[in-house]
Order: structure tokens, then C-alpha cells, then sequence
């Protein structure tokens, strides 16, 4: 198969032919159709995660189920599929409450195995993991629920458990800041997007953000006070020391803060405003993903036509467009969610 291939941390990326996967027992494999470009994937291209070379990148990806390993009871080939980034042993009592996104025995393809920037991508514990993509929603948007949408809707309904009419404040308005900018709006929340890119502040306020705030060196949590006398809930959807400060600093007495983008500790372990957090029983909450269990009020809600995943998709390329992409994404600024066909040409 073609793949996305990288032969040294922080290096060049290459496509080339490599070995096709097969099932292993319990697990499938997936002919991919769609995957997404993710800043998580330019964090391991980085090295900021544990991954061995050569290594195939990509996490979130949606395809047509190819093999079917022994175990396997509730899929067929052909069947349309995605899973989240996050794949649980199926096995153990995380699992088994249904809270697979934080498995001690957890697979993540991109990161722990070979990725889906490729034709072919292996899935462990499918009866756990795998999730059927209905008819009327298109295979490229559900790779971006795999990450990006679905990371921001635990964060706002399983971790911040926002409620109608709230404030949300969301720092970043990348892929998955905008993805929890529409999962805001759909909730009935009042929502903040903060970015330094007026772009990517312009897609904000066509996804519904009421206030758009541009870190330019202002006092980002100054002007949230103003606005709403401190937001009820806020989200990193970046992972900086900075923007995590921020995000923390915005909040009202006894706010809820989540944590979703990465703070590898690159230079040491971030500092995070503990003295506010003390001071005014902030909750800090930490959102990694979210099980399959959970993809079913979230597939509603995009089937309803309350959550349009369709329109974050800006642009879908091949994988040699990928090589070149992947290890800008630290400085782009994309206004949305770019989608890698592995089937398409140069």
C-alpha cells in the first residue's frame, strides 16, 4: 500500500509502498477514504510523543472495513466505519463503564502503531472501538469526529457538562476550537473565540461565536471579564502555557476549565495559575478523546442538522500534499480541518 512515511523525528516525510496490514485477531482492517491533518500529528512528527521509526502518522479517519480478524462479532467487510483516536482493550473496568478513552492498555493508531496516512489502517478491540457512519453523513466528515468534534463534545458535555445559556470561552479557533465553537452554539451556550488570526476569527463568527477576541498581546481575560463578568466555562484548544493561563484566568468563581489542547513539557512542565484555581474552586478538567459508547448523541445531533461537521472541512488533498503540510502545521493557520484522501494523486 501507499503510505505517509517518516524516518526520523522532525524529519522529512516520504510516500512510498509498504506493507498492507492484516487483521489481527479481535481487530480490522479499514480501507481509508478520509483522514484528518491534526496539530496532534505534527506533536509526534515533533517527537513530543513516544513513537518508534519508520512511522506512519494519522489518528482520525473514517473508510470501508477490508479484513475482519478472528473475534470479530458485530462487523462486516464493507461496512462504513470510523473510531476514535483512543482504542480501548475492550477488556478491562474502564472499558467495561464505558470509559474507553482512558484505558491503561490503549492503542492509538498514529502513536502507538502505524497510522491511517496511508490506504489501509489497523483497528484494535473493533466491537469496542469501531462505529458505523450513517448514511447522510459523508466519510469525510466523520474523520473529523474522530478527533477534533469528538474530543469537543465531551469536553463541553461529558467533562464542563455545559448548560443553555452559559458562557464558553474557547482559546483557539483551529480545527478543534472551531469544532467546539459549533458544539457550543448547538448546545444553547453564549460563546468567546479567542485567536491570533482574524481568519480564523472570521470562520468563528460564521459558526456562531457571539464575541471574537484577537490575541494580539492584549489582556485576553480582561476583556472576557468585561464582556460576561468572567466566563463559565473555557477550553484550551491549543496546549500553551500561555493560552492555558488565559483560558484559567477567564473564568468566574467557581468556573470549569478544560484542558484539551497537548502542553507536552518541552521545556520543562508548564506553570498554570494554581493560586486562582485555589482561590476561586476552579475545576480543572483534563478531556482525552471519547469512547465509542458515546458517539451516538453526538451522530444525532449531527443528523438532526443541529452540528454541520461538512462545513469545517476547508480542503482535502493527496498524500504527497500531506508530506509537506504536516510539519508546517506548528505555524499555519488553517481555518478548518484539511482532509488527506490516500487514494488521491499528487
Amino acid at each position: 500500500m501507499r503510505a505517509l512515511v517518516l524516518d526520523e523525528i522532525a524529519g522529512p516525510l516520504c510516500v512510498r509502498e509498504v506493507p498492507t496490514p492484516t487483521a489481527p485477531d479481535g481487530g480490522v482492517v479499514v480501507q481509508v477514504r478520509a483522514t484528518g491533518l491534526c496539530r496532534s500529528d505534527w506533536h509526534a512528527w515533533a517527537g513530543h510523543d513516544d513513537i518508534a521509526v519508520p512511522h506512519v502518522p494519522g489518528h482520525e479517519f473514517a473508510g470501508v472495513i477490508a479484513d475482519i480478524g478472528a473475534g470479530v462479532g458485530n462487523w462486516r467487510v464493507g461496512d462504513r466505519v470510523t473510531t476514535p483516536f483512543v482504542e480501548g482493550c475492550g477488556r478491562c473496568e474502564w472499558c467495561m463503564s464505558g470509559n474507553a478513552q482512558v484505558c491503561p492498555d490503549q492503542q492509538q493508531p498514529g502513536f502507538t502503531h502505524w497510522g491511517s496516512f496511508a490506504e489501509y489502517v489497523v483497528v484494535h478491540a473493533a466491537d469496542t472501538n469501531l462505529v458505523a457512519v450513517p448514511e447522510g453523513v459523508s466519510l469525510e466528515a466523520a474523520a473529523s469526529l474522530g478527533c477534533r468534534f469528538a474530543t469537543a463534545y465531551r469536553a463541553l458535555v461529558g467533562r464542563a457538562q455545559v448548560r443553555t445559556g452559559e458562557w464558553v470561552t474557547v482559546v483557539g479557533a483551529g480545527g478543534v476550537g472551531l469544532s467546539t465553537v459549533m458544539i457550543a452554539k448547538a448546545l444553547g451556550a453564549q460563546v468567546i473565540a479567542v485567536d491570533r488570526h482574524e481568519r480564523a476569527l472570521a470562520r468563528a463568527t460564521d459558526f456562531g461565536a457571539d464575541h471574537v477576541l484577537v490575541a494580539d498581546g492584549r489582556d485576553i481575560p480582561a476583556q472576557v471579564h468585561d464582556l460576561t463578568g468572567g466566563t463559565h466555562v473555557a477550553v484550551d484548544a491549543v496546549g500553551t502555557e500561555k493560552t492555558c493561563a488565559d483560558s484559567i484566568l477567564s473564568l468566574r468563581r467557581r468556573g470549569r476549565h478544560v484542558q484539551v489542547g497537548l502542553l507536552p513539557p518541552v521545556d520543562g512542565h508548564p506553570r498554570v495559575p494554581m493560586d486562582r484555581v485555589i482561590g476561586w474552586e476552579l475545576d480543572v478538567l483534563g478531556s482525552h478523546g471519547m469512547a465509542a459508547v458515546d458517539y451516538p448523541a453526538m451522530l444525532a445531533l449531527v443528523r438532526s442538522g443541529g452540528l454541520d461537521t461538512q462545513r469545517l472541512v476547508e480542503r482535502v488533498v493527496g498524500l504527497e500534499a500531506a508530506a509537506s503540510l504536516l510539519p508546517a502545521m506548528d505555524t499555519a493557520a488553517p481555518e478548518g480541518i484539511t482532509i488527506i484522501d490516500p487514494n488521491q494523486g499528487p
